[in-house]
């Protein structure tokens, strides 16, 4: 008998896990506690940006013309209990008021809420980043509130998914980790992974901290890459190197690889930052603070490429922002999303009004989140509006329209061509021939 999923949280995660595993084969149902997006994803719609997953929904969401039908969509505990067996939980980990750590409350009350209900055997699988310790934890709270009892089993099975790729990383995943007790609950998730390990997707099988401590681990690394390549931009700056042509040079080595050796205004997001400190705040509840000292350094480099970028652009208008038009590309904290949660570019945008500067922002995607955070900025609906009676234009997310603007249209209607690229992603060349004054970070005579 083919195995029934739930996924229980269907936000940027869950919404994706929960198409893809209708992809898959498989009778879904995605269950969520706001009634207005769960009728939204039943309408076939998505409540975030991300490509390709609005067309997944199409396919497959019960009651559209043309669909497989195998995807419907839930307010009720009850009916995730009753339909089931095995059950995704997918809710948000967001940071804590005032700390480091993580807040589990959404996780917790999502365990509280479906063990009651869980009156046959069932695998529940948790996909949220936690802090390592807590799987085990909720395993006995699990079955001690479960009517089957022992027979609700938990597993741990991280996800690595790349705003801008989740549809692809779901289906075609660089690794699936699972930690598990059981050879019953492994034997479950090879079967729900199945198609991927079939197309030689690894398989990773561990203990509950392990699969626990490899999402932080990995966001971690990644973290201390980018800010290790901003670190070297800041000696660059100092020494009057190039940073693109150290990271070129050093990228070429195996050992060290050239992704995420793009210096810029750093990293944001729902994840890095948030995990980056979860992790530490943990590894100070467990008595290690000392191996994770240096991810403190690594925050701060971070932080402080946003404030550097407000320095450079304060000194390339005159060293004042006041009676001075600043124009912002980019408002996400990546391209290929409309997330602009810890977005380095609205920092950055939020800084320089705050110091009077008049700031103009336009994102492809992110325009809507970006006034709900910042609605104090000023709004245009393209590139040249934009930088419209510009004396500066700060290029802070590197969607692939913005490589493609021509400056001498931009020209046209700026205040004064000055532009700094705060991901060098720019052809400083073609921006200079245009007449234009290029600065980018890391690169102070490039």
């Amino acid at each position: 008998m083919a195995l029934k999923i739930t996924v229980i949280g269907t936000g940027y995660l869950g919404a994706t896990h929960a198409a893809a595993m209708a992809e898959l084969g498989f009778e879904v149902l995605g269950m969520d506690v706001v009634p207005e997006k769960i009728a939204m994803l039943a309408a076939g719609r998505v409540p975030m940006y991300e490509p390709g997953l609005e067309e997944l929904l199409h396919r497959h969401v019960a009651g559209i013309e043309g669909s497989t039908g195998r995807l419907r969509f839930t307010t009720s505990y009850e009916e995730v209990g009753e339909f089931g067996d095995v059950h995704f939980v997918c809710v948000n980990t967001p940071q804590k008021h005032g700390e480091y750590a993580c807040d589990m409350s959404f996780v917790d009350s999502a365990f509280e809420s479906l063990a009651p209900h869980l009156r046959r055997p069932a695998l529940v699988v948790g996909k949220s980043t936690v802090p390592v310790g807590s799987a085990a934890r909720l395993a006995a709270r699990l079955a001690e509130l479960a009517p089957v009892g022992g027979d609700a089993e938990l597993a741990w099975n991280p996800e690595f998914l790349r705003e801008g790729f989740a549809v692809q990383d779901t289906l075609h995943p660089d690794r699936i980790v699972v930690g598990v007790t059981s050879d019953r609950a492994e034997k479950l998730l090879r079967e729900v992974y199945a198609t991927p390990v079939g197309e030689g997707s690894p398989f990773v099988v561990t203990d509950f901290p392990t699969a626990e401590l490899v999402k932080t681990a990995a966001n971690s690394f990644l973290a201390t890459k980018i800010s290790f390549i901003n670190a070297m931009a800041e000696i660059c700056e100092a020494s009057d190197g190039d940073v693109v042509k150290l990271a070129e040079a050093i990228g070429h080595d195996d050992r060290i690889g050239r992704k995420f050796l793009r210096a810029g205004i750093g990293f944001g997001g729902g994840c890095l930052p948030k995990d980056l400190r979860a992790f530490m705040a943990r590894a100070g509840e467990l008595g290690a603070s000392q191996a994770l000292t240096f991810l403190r350094e690594i925050d701060s480099i971070n932080m402080r490429r946003r404030g550097h970028m407000v320095e450079l652009a304060r000194d390339a208008v005159g060293g004042s922002f006041l009676g001075k038009r600043v124009a912002v590309l980019g408002a996400t904290f990546k391209p290929d999303s409309d997330d602009v949660r810890d977005s380095p570019a609205l920092n950055v945008a939020g800084q320089i009004h705050l110091q009077g500067g008049q700031v103009t922002v336009f994102d492809p995607k992110g325009m809507d989140n970006a006034r709900a955070v910042f609605p104090t900025l000023a709004y245009a609906p393209n590139a040249p509006e934009a930088v419209r009676g510009a004396h500066a234009v700060l290029h802070l997310t590197e969607w692939a329209e913005f490589r493609e603007l021509d400056p001498a249209q931009l020209g046209e209607v700026v205040a004064e061509r000055r532009i700094l690229d705060g991901r060098n992603a720019l052809d400083p060349a073609r921006w200079r021939d245009a007449g234009w004054d290029f600065r980018a970070m890391g690169r102070p005579h490039a």
